[in-house]
C-alpha cells in the first residue's frame, strides 16, 4: 500500500511525502528507472534527518527497455497511483544536491522531471512538459508543450555542493489557463501563466494525467555522476497564489 498522508490545511492536503529516512525504497517510487546499485540510501549528505537518497549513474547504465540506445538513467519515478490530473493544482517540493567535483559537461542531464502520460507510446513530441536540467555548469529549468522548447529560468552562478531547495505549485493545463510558480531557497524564480500541457494533435489523451521523476537521466558519456535528493512533498493545493 502507498504511504499517503491526510495531513491538510485549507489551501493544501499532503498527498505523499518521503524524507529516505527507511532503509529500503518507499513504495511511493518504482524501481524500474534504475538498475542495481543505481539508488542508494545514505547517511553522509543529508537535508534534514539522519538519511537522504543518492543516485548514481555510470557509461553503460541501462535499463532492459533502453538497452543499444544512447540513454543511460537513475531515476526514481512516481508511482502511477500517485499521477497528477489535469486542470488540478499541485505543490511538489524537493532538495537536490549536485556534489563538489560533478562533471562539467554539455552532454544532455535531466536531474528532475515532469512527463505527461502517453497511453498509446506514440506520442510526439516525447520530451518532458517541465525539467530540471544541468549542462556546462549552469542549472536551468524548461518548458515544453509543442516541437519548440521554452528556458524559464537559469543559474550562472555555481551550484555545487549546497542543497537546492525547490517548491513548484503547478497546474498542468493544455488551455491558457496553467499556472507554473517555482521559488529556490525561498526566492521566487518563475511566475509562468499559460499552456503547461502537450494538446491532442501531439498523441496525448485528454484530460492528461502526469508524472514526476528525479535522478540522472542524460545522454551516453564516460564521467560517473553522483546526486543526491530529499525531503520531497506532493499536495493538492485549492489554489494557486499568483
Amino acid at each position: 500500500m502507498l504511504s499517503v498522508s491526510l495531513i491538510s490545511c485549507s489551501t493544501e492536503k499532503v498527498i505523499t511525502s518521503d524524507s529516505f529516512e527507511q532503509d529500503s525504497l518507499s513504495k511511493i517510487w518504482t524501481s524500474d528507472k534504475f538498475i542495481e546499485g543505481g539508488f542508494l540510501i545514505q547517511a553522509e549528505k543529508t537535508r534534514l534527518g539522519e538519511k537522504a537518497a543518492m543516485l548514481q549513474v555510470k557509461q553503460g547504465d541501462q535499463i532492459e527497455e533502453e538497452k543499444g540506445t544512447h540513454f543511460e538513467r537513475a531515476e526514481l519515478k512516481e508511482s502511477k497511483k500517485l499521477m497528477s490530473a489535469e486542470y488540478e493544482n499541485y505543490s511538489y517540493k524537493f532538495s537536490l544536491m549536485i556534489p563538489e567535483g560533478f562533471p562539467e559537461t554539455d552532454t544532455r542531464l535531466v536531474v528532475a522531471q515532469w512527463k505527461q502520460n502517453c497511453r498509446s507510446g506514440n506520442c510526439d513530441p516525447d520530451n518532458p512538459v517541465l525539467a530540471v536540467r544541468y549542462e556546462s555548469g549552469q542549472l536551468f529549468i524548461t518548458l515544453q508543450t509543442d516541437k519548440k522548447r521554452q528556458e524559464l529560468f537559469r543559474q550562472k552562478k555555481s551550484v555545487l555542493n549546497q542543497w537546492l531547495d525547490f517548491s513548484f505549485d503547478v497546474r498542468f493545463s493544455r488551455k491558457n489557463d496553467g499556472v507554473l510558480l517555482v521559488w529556490l531557497n525561498n526566492q521566487q524564480i518563475i511566475n509562468f501563466k499559460g499552456i503547461t500541457a502537450y494538446a491532442e494533435k501531439f498523441g496525448y489523451p485528454k484530460p492528461g494525467e502526469f508524472y514526476f521523476k528525479t535522478g540522472l537521466y542524460r545522454d551516453t558519456m564516460k564521467e560517473p555522476m553522483s546526486i543526491y535528493f530529499d525531503e520531497y512533498k506532493k499536495s493538492a493545493l485549492k489554489k494557486l497564489s499568483h
